[in-house]
């Protein structure tokens, strides 16, 4: 990113290479700018790698460039448009759109887009703003959008779809989408706009019970040991059932535990003698059992009846917990794309876990939550800064993918990470100090790294000798 000489205020030293200390802080160690700071940056060989002519001032420096950063978001976009193509021939036809939210620590009073709502984290006692995400089918970011935390699934793609446009042109693109993201009417907008954009979205789960009468008579596709599809048509529509036998076993492992332990808290429950202390228990295990409460049959004292076995009592509810059964580890696909066979629907589908797994590396190996930050710049700010980390992330996950499979970009920089930087001093006859700034070698699975990414360490830096140190000796001393 190359700033404008007259975007704010002019900032001591190179905005480049703030920003550069900024986002490989972010990759190697997130933490905040206060901890950049103090504790970081003196640690690192930052300062040797940006050269003399840089001048470090502190976080006031980071926060200043946060200041002048979203500026340059749209000119990073279409940037990387075009690195993507050179350095792994990405192509943008394929496009996987998913919602994440991250939360503030703080009140966030000052930060409009900051509002209670459903939580990712499983936090909702913090304010939040939902980040929009779009990656290419390798999982390469093109772009993206800060919302309200209060923002609907619902209410996003149209506008993130124009603006997907404004960017990177309009072409016929394949939108994959989770379920809940878009409604009918957007899904009937794409297939009469004048792209007839296509798609490839998962439906709510009672959808599957819904059209059982239409996919069941339909003969099973074998696409994997354990995932088998079927097809059926319904007006420009093609639907895609897929099975999966291991993720029917987990789905109803899962369940049978939530009812045992419900089971377990519902006897425990007969010993009550006071209604309400009964009511609260039934309503702390039917929160922590979740969907699987509605299997158990239960029927509770009203309000001027005494406990006992008449009105207090549940049972298991066979039928429907069959029924359920029956269902698990069913999923159905929509998409536009009429022209395609199934296997192929069922392997582009799959590619969604790519975008869960940019938004793992966002939280956990990036810190892109919580935000401390407390005012809207800075806050759009630290989530770009995140942006760009993340593209460094996922270029060396790239180059380590064909040259040492297996090997994650975490794994990598902590390989990296035994490379130290020492300063040995030696006192002269003179009395000057000679200074000697050097890095450790690697050892060989480091030296072996470096040599498949087909890169090498500098040469040692110079040594450098310090002038006399002159002693005044006050008058009137012996």
């Amino acid at each position: 990113i190359r700033f404008k000489p007259n975007a704010g205020a002019l900032i001591p030293g190179s905005c480049r290479s703030l920003l550069t200390i900024s986002v490989a802080y972010r990759l190697i160690e997130p933490g905040s700018e206060w901890r950049c700071h103090r504790l970081w940056y003196e640690r690192s060989a930052m300062g040797d790698l940006l050269g003399e002519g840089f001048v470090w001032g502190g976080k006031d420096q980071l926060y200043a460039v946060l200041d002048r950063l979203l500026a340059h978001r749209d000119e990073l976009f279409k940037h990387l448009q075009n690195r993507w193509k050179d350095l792994f021939g990405a192509k943008l036809d394929v496009l996987l759109y998913d919602l994440t939210s991250t939360y503030f620590e703080g009140q966030a009073e000052e930060i409009q887009k900051a509002r209670y709502g459903y939580s990712r984290d499983h936090r909702p006692d913090c304010k939040q703003v939902v980040l929009a995400l779009v990656v290419t089918s390798e999982g390469l970011p093109v772009g993206y959008e800060i919302m309200q935390g209060n923002t609907l699934h619902k209410e996003t793609l149209p506008a993130f779809v124009e603006r997907i446009e404004g960017l990177y042109g309009k072409a016929q693109r394949i939108w994959l989408m989770d379920r809940g993201i878009p409604t009918e009417e957007q899904l009937e907008a794409l297939r009469s706009g004048d792209l007839q954009i296509k798609y490839l979205v998962g439906t709510p789960r009672a959808r599957v019970k819904k059209t059982r009468q239409q996919w069941e008579s339909a003969p099973w596709r074998q696409v994997r040991d354990s995932v088998q599809v079927k097809l059926f048509k319904e007006k420009e529509e093609l639907y895609v059932v897929a099975r999966s036998d291991g993720r029917q076993q987990k789905e109803i492992a899962i369940r049978r535990k939530k009812l045992a332990r419900l089971l377990w808290t519902l006897r425990g429950m007969r010993k009550e003698t006071k209604r309400d202390s009964l009511l609260m228990r039934w309503g702390a295990a039917k929160a922590k059992a979740g969907r699987a409460a509605a299997m158990v049959e239960l029927r509770l004292p009203g309000e001027k009846e005494a406990v006992c076995p008449k009105t207090f009592s549940f049972a298991l509810r066979r039928e429907k917990l069959k029924e359920a059964e029956l269902y698990d580890g069913h999923y159905l696909l929509r998409s536009n794309l009429s022209d395609k066979e199934p296997e192929w629907l069922w392997q582009l589908y799959m590619l969604l876990v790519r975008i869960e797994g940019v938004f793992r590396c966002f939280k956990n190996d990036l810190g892109i939550r919580p935000v401390y930050h407390q005012n809207d710049a800075r806050v759009e700010a630290h989530i770009f800064v995140c942006f760009q980390a993340y593209c460094l992330w996922v270029t060396l996950q790239e180059r380590l993918r064909p040259l040492a499979p297996g090997l994650t970009p975490r794994q990598a920089l902590d390989q990296l990470a035994g490379i130290q930087m020492l300063d040995v001093e030696l006192p002269t006859t003179d009395g000057r100090r000679l200074t000697l700034r050097r890095y450790t070698q690697p050892d060989r699975a480091t030296q072996l790294l470096l040599q498949r990414l087909g890169k090498s360490l500098p040469e040692q830096p110079p040594p450098k000798l310090s002038s006399p140190v002159k002693l005044e000796i006050p008058q009137g001393t012996v």
